[in-house]
Parts: C-alpha cells; structure tokens; sequence
C-alpha cells in the first residue's frame, strides 16, 4: 500500500518583473497560505518519507516550508528539473521511478497537476488551487505499478478549505 499526495505551490510573487518565471518566490499571500496548510496539515495528515518537488522557488520554498511543519530532514527533499511545468506523462514517470518510500509527496505545477489528478478520474477537480494538496492511498507495493494502481481519495485540502479548529474532511 502506498500513500500519494500531490501539492500545487503556494501563491507566487509578481512583483518582481525582473526575475524568469522559474525564480519567482512566493508572495505575502502564498507565505501565509503554506504556513496555515502547513500547520493544519502537520495535525492531521501523516508526514510522507520523501518529497519530490520542482526545483523552481514556489515549488521549491513550499517544499521546504511543509518539510519543517512536517518535520522532515532536508536529504528526503529532492529536486527535479523534470518537475518544472511538466505535464501529465513526465509526472506519472518521476512518480514511477521513485524509490521505496510509502508515502510521497510531489509538489509542481499546474496545468500538469491537475492533468494527473484528472487521470485519476477524480471528479469535480477542474484545478488544483495554489497551496492546494490532494492525498491518495494506492493499492500496489512499488510505485512502478502506478499504472494499474487501484487509487482511493484520502483527502483534498486547499487554504480556503480549512479552518485552524476543524477536523478534516475526507475526499468525495
């Protein structure tokens, strides 16, 4: 059995019109939304083994800020120039090729996030929010398997989407 979450970075910047899209951070706005998922998501949700994100500073700082709320050393982060606005099929391989971990997190981008969610036939996901995280347990034992995997919603949080004191919802 193994356990999937998928994380669109939080909100980025625009206000630095001098940086390439890969090096804009995150806003004021994005800041507040990884720190109020992260605090929620370190309560109720269990921490994955590894993480995999985007090497790009969005992806890459709201890795970082859920590794601290989720009290991960930084060797189980790993970058992946794959994962900068990669589409469906490069996200199902990284994925494939991911070593023993039981619960993984990958955090990128969208329009891809929201193409693997939706090959999942997940319904009334149209796109993933920035800071947005979905979590599936899968029926398979290595993640080379993932084609045939047997996917079942664990939850779908965004930061609109909980409150500090609320217990969490299951995904429909």
């Amino acid at each position: 059995m193994k356990t999937l979450y998928i994380f669109r970075h939080a909100k980025s910047s625009w206000n630095f019109n001098s940086f390439k899209d890969h090096d804009r951070p995150l806003g004021s706005r994005g800041r507040k939304q990884v720190i109020k998922m992260g605090k929620y998501l370190a309560k109720h949700v269990k921490p994955p083994n590894q993480i995999i994100s985007s090497p790009a500073s969005r992806a890459f700082y709201t890795a970082l800020f859920m590794a601290d709320q989720w009290d991960i050393e930084e060797n189980n982060l790993t970058l992946n120039d794959a994962l900068y606005h990669a589409d469906r099929q490069t996200l199902l391989e990284t994925i494939r090729r991911t070593g023993q971990a039981d619960v993984l997190a990958i955090f990128g981008h969208n329009p891809g996030l929201t193409s693997l969610i939706n090959c999942f036939h997940i319904n009334g996901i149209n796109n993933l929010p920035t800071c947005g995280i979905i979590g599936f347990t899968l029926d398979i034992e290595n993640w080379r398997d993932l084609h045939s995997a047997r996917l079942t919603p664990k939850f779908y949080y965004t930061p609109r989407s909980i409150k500090e004191d609320s217990p969490p919802k299951e995904a429909n």
